[in-house]
């Protein structure tokens, strides 16, 4: 347990667990300060702040851009940096042009966040002279480890309280119900519910779904616990078809009827709003966390699942065949890991991240898509990259391309196989090789 005195800055998320955080850090005698960093959640920060404020935050600081200082409001502090679109061009783009996916199923909507919340968090503390930095990460989950690792890669030197890892704390709230108790014993508002007491985390990529009742993971979400996503058999009976245009791998227009987008943020928001209307994104999973539990977490993902799928089907068009493979066997399974497990302000992502323009300098092109009920269907591809040569490929015609060489490309092939193949046999009867562990013979 650290010294029981000092300014605190608390990463604030207005919910439940941090409520009850704020509140017994004061009661522990810190001086507590709360942070909000606006990533394009959904949120009424006002309402935020005003709680905060009340449980005894001795400030508020919210980081977002587009925002009024109200007249009562004068213990905001508001840096007009624009946090969404640095999600969007630093962290988003980055994870799209690598078709990064964390265990073939999650698209790291929480993990991407982190590093922006972070640095917004470090530059704060540092500003205002605060002794600690606390956040309300459980301490069986993944996000204590993202932001810690996250904090200490921007200033080694911070002093991190944790309650979730504090027996004082943990010990004292065993679970959601005494967190529950004890809001309603310090008069805090809570949206949690003893019937609806699951835990959500939103951004701009997407919202999560976990603890409660989605802890059985057989049990099926309630219909009513989706927030973004329309159910895909109440979306729109009529499909729609869009365009997405890709620059060097990243999306620079979409066309949606009568409307185009072009700037970052807002082709984000088109493709989001597109998404959740089509019932796109939904994703009930079990996952492995970074410290070894599984966990049952659900997600909703709207605008990142339609662009992953027109990136990827671009890169088939545009893409070297051995420089895609090189990719996905690494860059994008061991991006997708550094992100996953916290790893985001180390040498080994500098490292990664490098690769990702090289890799992606053919990937030019538009692709057109339909989507309907859930689905995000590609419809057809176009570009004006030389990786793809019609005629070639055709079989109806030669292109170009001399059949007889093929005669000598699989007798190369076929030498190791074949004296594999002589091997296996020597070593069976009477010249009947032996199954392998498939019922093969080989």
């Amino acid at each position: 347990m650290p010294a029981t005195s000092g300014r605190v800055l608390l990463a604030y998320s207005g919910g439940l667990d941090t409520s009850c955080i704020l509140a017994w850090l004061i009661e522990q005698g810190y001086e507590v300060y709360a942070f909000m960093a606006d990533v394009g959640q959904e949120e009424d920060f006002a309402a935020a702040e005003k709680k905060a404020l009340k449980v005894g935050a001795k400030k508020f600081f919210l980081q977002a851009s587009n925002c009024l200082l109200q007249p009562n409001h004068c213990l905001i502090f508001f840096d007009f940096q624009d946090l969404k679109r640095e999600f969007v061009t630093e962290l988003i783009y980055p994870a799209v042009q690598a078709n990064c996916i964390y265990e073939n199923v999650y698209l790291l909507g929480t993990s991407l966040a982190r590093p922006v919340i972070a640095r917004g968090m470090i530059e704060i503390a540092e500003r205002e002279g605060c002794d600690f930095v606390s956040h309300g990460c459980t301490g069986k989950g993944n996000d204590q480890v993202r932001f810690e690792l996250a904090f200490y890669g921007l200033k080694p030197d911070i002093k991190v309280i944790a309650p979730w890892r504090i027996p004082e704390f943990y010990n004292r709230f065993p679970g959601r119900q005494a967190l529950l108790a004890y809001a309603d014993q310090q008069g805090i508002p809570v949206v949690q519910t003893a019937s609806k007491p699951w835990s959500t985390d939103e951004n701009l990529f997407h919202i999560s779904y976990e603890a409660g009742i989605l802890e059985d993971p057989n049990t099926t979400p309630p219909t009513d616990m989706w927030k973004l996503t329309t159910a895909p058999e109440s979306a729109p009976e009529t499909p729609e078809r869009i365009s997405i245009e890709f620059k060097t791998g990243l999306p620079v227009r979409v066309v949606a009827g009568d409307k185009e987008y072009s700037d970052a943020v807002d082709i984000f928001n088109a493709l989001n709003a597109l998404g959740r209307k089509h019932g796109i994104g939904r994703i009930d999973i079990v996952e492995n966390r970074f410290i070894g539990v599984k966990s049952r977490g659900c997600y909703e993902t709207p605008g990142a699942t339609i662009l992953r799928a027109a990136h990827v089907d671009l890169e088939g068009l545009t893409l070297d065949r051995n420089v895609r493979a090189l990719r996905d066997q690494f860059t994008t399974i061991e991006f997708s890991r550094i992100l996953y497990n916290g790893h985001f302000f180390t040498p080994e992502r500098e490292f990664v991240t490098s690769s990702i323009p090289t890799s992606q300098r053919t990937v030019n092109g538009l692709v057109r898509l339909k989507l309907y009920k859930g689905n995000v269907v590609i419809e057809g591809r176009e570009s004006s990259e030389g990786l793809y040569d019609e005629q070639q490929s055709s079989m109806d015609e030669l292109g170009g391309f001399e059949p007889t060489d093929t005669t000598g490309f699989i007798a190369i092939e076929s030498i190791r196989i074949k004296k594999w193949a002589q091997a296996n046999i020597r070593k069976g009867q009477a010249g009947v090789a032996p199954k392998d562990v498939y019922g093969s013979r080989v």
